[in-house]
């Protein structure tokens, strides 16, 4: 296994530094500090065949601001908070609405569009930050840490840790899109999703969890047995109907505190590669890139077209510091905040 920093290109708002990961058979990950990302992911086909099947960006200046979140680590809160308010020990906290009437992913600048501090650990990167009290509308200093390793079975791990000096909320996850042929390949539709969830999250138009935790049998939002992410897609279904495809998020099943479990399974069966998915989170959003349309650039040097990607997002529940019912993403000094991700690519 080899660490190296690759790149490095002035920034506005210091320097931006790229760092790959490279395994005894070439396969590698680079991952950057802008946002904590990753901007590929280089793994063979069942042929032996390379290619890049993380989408990003040609120039590493478009990741900051871009409202795909290509790759990056959104925070301090992942996905929505309705109405961006929420109470916490009795004081309404207020946060930039982002994303129609709620806010998204921390907020317009949040972890995501902010150069981190990136160090190599030997086997690996960590990217560091301390956000502030008071930055986006949230309480408390809270430093995160994100530790990327890659091992020589094409194992990607993320560890996402954070503490805080007073009382506040945190949603920490990795928002790579994937697309198994290639980054360049065109749509994803035709590749097949399992999930370990036998119930979803409903939201209103806003995709803002209602409280319920639904069956998925009988509904599009049934992926117990492997399907196509296309076969449903177009089913006049709400869920479906709201976010122009897939953008919501599952209950793990038998989830756990503290255990990692496999949550998802992703094949395109033309190149043979799969990405199995565990972690240690209790849900997972999957957004089928419904908006992908008007990006930056791509690697390849053209536009991405919606669906040319599909994000599997391990993360707490959205909404959760609305909903006392939901398990809870407050984080109080002492404690500790600490989940695993791990995206392990082979082939069939």
């Amino acid at each position: 296994m080899t660490v190296s920093k690759i790149s490095t290109e002035p920034h506005a708002q210091g320097e931006i530094e790229v760092f790959r990961l490279a395994n005894a058979a070439g396969a590698y990950v680079d991952v950057c500090n802008i946002g904590a990302g990753v901007t590929a992911v280089v793994v063979p086909d069942r042929e032996g065949r390379m290619a890049d099947v993380a989408l990003g960006y040609r120039d590493y200046a478009d990741y900051v601001g871009d409202g795909a979140c290509f790759g990056k680590t959104p925070g301090r809160f992942a996905n929505r908070i309705a109405g961006g308010r929420f109470t916490l020990d009795g004081k309404e906290y207020r946060l930039a609405v982002n994303n129609g009437p709620n806010h998204l992913h921390g907020g317009p600048t949040g972890f995501a569009n902010r150069l981190w501090q990136g160090e190599t650990t030997g086997d690996g990167v960590a990217f560091t930050r301390t956000s502030p009290d008071g930055e986006e509308g949230y309480p408390g200093t809270l430093t995160a840490r994100i530790a990327y390793t890659w091992d020589d079975d094409c194992c990607l791990t993320v560890l996402l840790e954070a503490a805080c000096d007073a009382p506040t909320i945190v949603n920490l996850t990795n928002h790579s899109y994937w697309n198994l042929a290639g980054e360049n390949a065109g749509s994803v539709l035709g590749h097949e999703l399992r999930l370990r969830a036998s119930r979803w999250l409903p939201t209103d138009e806003t995709l803002i969890p209602t409280g319920e935790l639904a069956g998925v049998a009988g509904t599009p939002m049934d992926f117990r047995t492997s399907k196509p992410l296309g076969r449903d897609i177009r089913a006049d279904f709400p869920a479906l109907r709201y976010g122009k495809g897939y953008d919501n998020c599952w209950a793990v099943d038998d989830w756990r505190a503290d255990e990692e479990t496999t949550v998802a399974e992703l094949y395109d069966p033309k190149s043979g590669r799969r990405l199995s998915v565990r972690s240690t989170q209790l849900g997972v959003q999957v957004y089928t890139g419904n908006w992908l349309a008007g990006s930056p650039l791509s690697k390849s040097g053209r536009p991405y077209a919606d669906y040319d990607g599909v994000a599997i997002e391990c993360q707490g529940f959205p909404d959760a510091p609305n909903r006392p019912d939901f398990p809870s993403a407050e984080l109080r000094p002492g404690e500790a905040y600490r989940r695993t991700i791990r995206f392990r690519f082979d082939v069939r």
